[in-house]
């Protein structure tokens, strides 16, 4: 049984999750008339979300757009949000862009810019798309370029208070959690995975304020544990 977020917490847009996953990926999948390239720091995100590519030279994605139209070839971009801690099920959130890709300069093959038409959010609670016009107007959660060392920090040194965290949870949470850790954190809340022998659990926190840097981050999760009330939620797998 799947249990929806209640829509009374806050939360971030569909709009800033792909922000958020695009602030943070460093990798990508470029799918061209059934062509699937994988590039690895090949892409920069500019200003209201302009997904610019830089394609290597000399390799077959660089043979296959230049013998493309140069006024732009249908292009497919997909995206995989993965958890930088060893949890089971990494895999948070796949992004798909698909739209227009042509030289960001005429003539100029070593940058191409995406004309987006579509976005589409996939997460463990459904599938959402997303209007391109929400997508350019939403920036990236505050907390996204710094949420993998927060997490990696909080799961290697604070394993003591991660057991602190989940005991928020009281008599809600299943029994037979085998092991616990930091699942995402943003600015409202931290979410953290409760495994069991099968299956896991997913409990967000909800922060007493929202957070606007990783110091006020670190400062919100001990503040959860002396809250007189702390409102959250959790989803089963």
């Amino acid at each position: 049984m799947r249990v929806a977020p209640s829509p009374a917490l806050p939360q971030q847009t569909a709009a800033e999750q792909v922000r958020s996953v695009l602030a943070r990926a460093i990798s990508l999948s470029l799918t061209l008339d059934g062509e699937t390239y994988d590039l690895l720091g090949a892409h920069t995100v500019g200003a209201r979300g302009r997904i610019t590519l830089h394609p290597p030279a000399d390799t077959p994605l660089s043979d296959h757009l230049a013998r493309s139209p140069h006024h732009g070839v249908d292009a497919r971009i997909e995206l995989t949000d993965i958890a930088p801690t060893a949890l089971r099920d990494r895999v948070r959130a796949r992004v798909t862009l698909t739209g227009r890709l042509a030289p960001a300069t005429p003539g100029d093959l070593g940058s191409l810019r995406l004309d987006l038409a579509r976005v589409v959010l996939r997460t463990g609670t459904g599938t959402q798309e997303v209007a391109p016009g929400a997508y350019t107007l939403a920036a990236p959660d505050p907390l996204a370029l710094e949420e993998a060392a927060l997490l990696t920090h909080l799961a290697d040194a604070h394993a003591d208070l991660v057991s602190d965290l989940v005991v928020l949870a009281g008599a809600r949470l299943p029994h037979g959690v085998v092991r616990t850790l930091p699942l995402a954190i943003d600015r409202h809340a931290v979410s953290l995975r409760c495994e069991y022998g099968e299956g896991h659990c997913d409990l967000r926190l909800l922060f007493p304020g929202d957070a606007r840097d990783a110091a006020e981050a670190g400062d919100m999760v001990r503040r959860l544990l002396t809250a007189p009330r702390c409102a959250h939620h959790h989803d089963h797998h």
